[in-house]
């Protein structure tokens, strides 16, 4: 589900070519924070992350494969957000203020407290 929240065509790359093929400067997408990225900074990796833990037979190579797969996906997390933070800058550093990393936080009414009229994350 949260996949079908970013931008595909940005993530795999295709709009950065189709804007190059029109001689287009790329500009980054503009900053939102659908439904799931509301209560997790990074709903896909904590997707991934229980696909990775969530077995019915743990064996020593899976727990190897989750390990570092879980070890790359912290590190791939700081990498992504420093991208994000020169890209959005003060917007990016605030969302990070107010929405957990990997653990959601779920409440009724406005969610984190955030601002309705904030911008909001897209990735």
């Amino acid at each position: 589900m949260a996949t079908l929240m970013i931008n595909h065509f940005d993530l795999f790359g295709m709009r950065q070519v189709w804007l190059y093929l029109q001689n287009q400067a790329y500009t980054p997408l503009p900053f939102k924070t659908p439904a799931l990225y509301r209560h997790v900074r990074h709903p896909l990796y904590v997707g991934w992350l229980l696909v990775f833990w969530a077995t019915p037979t743990m064996t020593s190579a899976h727990l190897v494969f989750a390990v570092t797969t879980t070890i790359y996906i912290l590190m791939a997390i700081q990498w992504e957000e420093k991208d994000l933070v020169a890209i959005h800058g003060q917007a990016y550093e605030d969302y990070q203020q107010r929405v957990p990393m990997l653990i959601p936080r779920f409440s009724k009414g406005n969610p984190m407290g955030e601002n309705p009229t904030a911008p909001t994350l897209h990735t």
